[in-house]
């Protein structure tokens, strides 16, 4: 029985907002910026302001035991949550405002005295079981302390580590490698990734990204097989965090994402690839959460061409993506789709993909979604077991078309939908393709929604063979109670959708 804590390195992140003990211990904690309000833009030719976000702590560590957590607040506060519920723990508030609670075994949680403000996320691991020779051949070694390593590329066989207490500010990327790893318990910071400004374009009102900057992934893998990702936290990314291209055979295990407040910082979005498992992790992000798209272009061009040279490369195709499970990970949503197929859909077909037995701790937007804009057949798509908390007043998601234009006011009454799924044209995402897809065979099964709501589930299809079509909806909760009439749950269904049923039995 043992615990580790993990190095804490001086950055330009700082938040003191609370003193933490485990087991009598007080120990260091880290921070990160985040969202404080979703309000997002297309790429307007400049990034976000900082007044939309705030700072947040974190505590990282390692553990084979249960925990005994102690926690006080700066600021006085009268009640106080762990997210996620599905943890049960009931903390204790003591009468001089410190916070008591057990944590019984490696979990990734969150700690509310404000509510979605101020909030103490704990990142507990399962003890590492790496063993890496920082000498071998193939081996990219970063031990504690800051590195400034800029570009990372990968080859075949590579293994990056990222030993407790490195912070490595890097971007990362493979292109045509097998057997490549990704390890360690280490922070990848991409905080001085910045956009390059190809020209100033400050545009407003735009509904369509300004294609004045270059902007890099955390890190991006193309055309890569037998990749694992372990362990590791991603602080800060600029754009996606987590880009797979056309890649086979990939695992996504134990990693943390913290930090996105920039625009289009998405957590793991992969574009056609095949035999994912994604398992374990925490995502808080400023745009989707985890994804499964297709291929996707925006620029002035030819399209089609550009995505038929994506789809075969190297005598390969890679124009279907399949057989992807994601499960057991905590998302934390701060704009945008918590689970999602699509937008981008630029694939012949999309099928085999299970989301089960995660908790979704907040969300402003679409939970569980399937938004089909382009050309592939989706079909034998599995939502199970998601546990989806909505906060009493929930933040509307909100487009900011000025510069000087405020967020505004929070009312009550706005909850995002629970379940979605349709076919459309988009303007920008559709890229003038004119193929439409269709939605067939998804399961929406034993999902528990926690909150003072009725949860809404909305189909539409785009035209008769372009639909949405056998989709079955079989047991939702709502704080415990299986919701069996009508009206426990707002079931609207669209134009051109058939077979959309809700339903309690197999």
């Amino acid at each position: 029985m043992s615990i580790r804590f993990y190095p804490v390195q001086e950055s330009s992140f700082h938040h003191s907002g609370y003193t933490v003990k485990v087991g009598g211990k007080t120990v260091p904690t880290d921070a990160a910026r985040v969202s404080a309000v979703p309000y997002n833009r297309r790429w307007p030719g400049h990034q976000r302001t900082l007044d939309q976000t705030e700072m947040i702590s974190f505590l990282s560590l390692a553990a084979d035991e249960p925990l005994q957590f102690e926690i006080t607040p700066e600021t006085p506060f009268e009640n106080v949550q762990i997210r996620p519920l599905s943890l049960g723990i009931k903390p204790e508030i003591t009468p001089d405002g410190r916070i008591l609670f057990t944590l019984p075994h490696p979990a990734y949680c969150t700690v509310e005295p404000y509510g979605r403000q101020n909030v103490l996320h704990i990142f507990v691991d399962p003890l590492p079981e790496y063993d890496i020779d920082p000498a071998a051949p193939h081996t990219i070694y970063y031990g504690p302390g800051i590195h400034d390593a800029g570009q990372i590329e990968l080859h075949s066989n590579d293994t990056l580590y990222l030993e407790e207490g490195a912070v490595v500010y890097a971007c990362i990327k493979a292109v045509d490698a097998e057997n490549i790893r990704i390890l360690g318990r280490g922070i990848l910071d991409n905080s001085r990734n910045l956009a390059k400004i190809l020209f100033a374009a400050d545009t407003e009102n735009n509904s369509s990204a300004v294609n004045n900057a270059k902007r890099q992934h955390t890190i991006q893998l193309e055309y890569c097989t037998h990749v694992e990702i372990d362990g590791i936290t991603i602080r800060d990314s600029l754009v996606y965090n987590i880009r797979p291209i056309g890649c086979r055979d990939l695992t996504i295990r134990n990693v943390k994402i913290i930090g996105c407040w920039r625009f289009n910082s998405d957590g793991i979005d992969m574009h056609n690839c095949e035999d994912v498992l994604i398992e374990h992790c925490f995502l808080r992000t400023f745009d989707d959460a985890i994804c499964v798209k297709g291929f996707d272009c925006y620029y002035e061009g030819d399209v089609e061409a550009a995505v038929n040279a994506a789809m075969y490369r190297n005598g390969e195709s890679y124009d279907v993506f399949r057989n992807v499970l994601v499960r057991d990970c905590v998302i934390w949503n701060d704009w945008g789709k918590a689970l999602e197929i699509g937008a981008e859909t630029r694939a012949e077909e999309i099928c085999c993909i299970v989301f089960e037995d995660c908790d979704v701790i907040h969300t402003c937007g679409p939970v569980l979604d399937c938004c089909n804009v382009d050309y592939a057949d989706v079909h034998d798509v599995t939502f199970r077991r998601i546990r989806v908390e909505l906060d009493e007043i929930i933040p509307p998601p909100r487009y900011q078309y000025l510069d000087k234009e405020p967020y505004g006011e929070i009312a009550p009454g706005f909850v995002p939908p629970v379940i979605r799924a349709d076919v459309q044209f988009h303007h920008e995402y559709s890229a003038g393709g004119t193929r439409r897809g269709i939605n067939r065979d998804l399961l929406f099964e034993d999902i528990e929604v926690f909150g003072d709501v009725v949860p809404v589930f909305g189909f539409a299809g785009y035209s008769e063979e372009a639909c949405c079509r056998d989709i079955v909806i079989r047991r939702v909760y709502v704080n415990g109670t299986l919701a069996e009439a009508p009206g426990a749950y707002a079931l609207h269904i669209g134009n051109h959708c058939r077979n959309i049923r809700y339903t309690l039995t197999e």
